[in-house]
């Protein structure tokens, strides 16, 4: 059996970074980038007006406030998108709009709401100082300049640069497709009748959502009975995908099948059972360069051994660098009691109080029990060698629903 920060290690060390793909830039949201962006030209091209309003020269204007305006002849309009053509000479002024180009001769934005227009003559009534309300050519961008990086996440800010240095397509890395198999006579489907002694097998779609959630392509390769050909022949349909992924039939039980019929397909075990619980019996593997992931057939075991081995996967194929959920520190609301020497990762309910992090079990912390995960919003880390635990001992949480960023650190290092 081994540790959970060793095995997280050993799936690492054998998932592939994917290649590259060239999309559409809104298509590429919450990809990496697989390329350097780099400026052609400045941002902004041309020193515009920041505000509506009057440009003119400061020269002109200087001192001027609403005890003393200063008067300034109109020569024309330079509205967004459509320059002014001529030049601002002594007293004189264009009207601008937002986005206007600055016309020559002018270095200066005087406000519409400190001006009052009459016929073809502007007062100016306030000094706003000199190059006021310009944005100047190159001050966001310069032509040449490296904008975004390989590696990068696309947001929608990214998205927006990317249009406006011209990019309608950019190169990231593909998404893996991810082969899903359920295995176990007793499992039904969602429409098929259901009768004693059968399941609706859950982790069909759990497992479907959470690669979807990571940003993966999901393939169903439906259920599998406990039966080796079935099983043999429904694998080797998901080895089109870049990852396989199964649940049940790992443990040690007489219709546990799975384990030995990936090692007839040619999978090379890297490690087999963990040091964690739930998700004990899981089994780790590639056939040729493709991950596999034998996991426990128990909903929740299955869901919380997703988070710690095959989402860091997946996310490193796609080619982040932040792998991990975000780790906070909380106390602990009750005493809790660890039966087994394994690490222990507790499903818990986060809250503040009085500035402090609070973490309280979701209750039934049975390896079947889903909806105990549907409450938590994060899992307590108990380690087995430091145990007890007591109501106010500070415990680290892995937080699963958060807008927080991702770590690039395991919590097991």
């Amino acid at each position: 059996m081994i540790e959970i920060g060793e095995a997280q290690q050993k799936v690492l060390e054998e998932v592939p970074l994917l290649g590259r793909e060239r999309i559409h830039i809104v298509d590429a949201l919450g990809r990496v980038l697989a390329q350097d962006v780099e400026a052609v030209r400045d941002v902004p091209s041309t020193d515009n007006s920041a505000m509506d309003g009057y440009c003119c020269r400061h020269e002109d204007i200087v001192g001027a406030g609403p005890e003393n305006p200063v008067t300034l002849t109109v020569i024309g309009d330079s509205p967004a998108g459509r320059p002014f053509g001529g030049e601002v000479g002594a007293r004189e002024a264009v009207r601008i709009m937002t986005g206007g180009v600055i016309p020559s001769g002018a270095d200066t934005v005087v406000m519409v709401e400190d001006t009052r227009l009459t016929g073809d003559e502007v007062e100016c009534m306030k000094d706003a100082g000199p190059g006021a309300h310009i944005r100047h050519r190159g001050e966001d961008v310069r032509a040449g300049e490296t904008v975004l990086q390989k590696g990068d996440i696309i947001r929608p800010p990214e998205v927006g640069m990317l249009a406006t240095l011209g990019h309608a397509y950019v190169h990231v890395y593909q998404r893996p497709l991810v082969a899903i198999l359920s295995t176990g006579d007793e499992l039904v489907d969602l429409d098929e009748p259901f009768v004693p002694g059968k399941v609706i097998c859950s982790n069909s779609y759990s497992l479907a959502a959470q690669v979807l959630e990571c940003g993966a392509v999901p393939i169903s390769l439906g259920i599998a009975s406990d039966d080796d050909a079935d099983q043999r022949s429904r694998i080797t349909d998901g080895l089109r995908a870049d990852v396989i992924l199964t649940s049940g039939g790992v443990s040690v039980g007489k219709y546990d099948l799975v384990k030995d019929t990936l090692s007839q397909l040619g999978m090379k075990v890297k490690f087999w059972k963990v040091a964690m619980k739930p998700g004990k019996p899981l089994v780790f593997g590639t056939i040729g360069n493709k991950p596999v992931f034998g996991l426990p057939g128990n909903p929740t075991s299955a869901m919380i051994s997703f988070e710690q081995f095959v989402r860091p996967a997946l996310l490193k194929m796609m080619g982040h660098e932040n792998l991990y959920r975000p780790l906070i520190e909380a106390s602990l609301a009750e005493d809790m009691h660890i039966s087994s020497g394994r690490l222990h990762l507790v499903r818990c309910k986060l809250f503040e109080r009085d500035g402090e992090m609070i973490a309280l079990s979701t209750g039934n912390q049975s390896s079947g029990a889903l909806r105990s995960m549907v409450l938590a919003d994060g899992l307590m880390i108990l380690p087995a060698d430091k145990r007890p635990f007591a109501r106010g001992d500070r415990v680290r949480v892995q937080v699963l629903h958060t807008n927080s960023p991702l770590s690039p650190h395991s919590p097991y290092e």
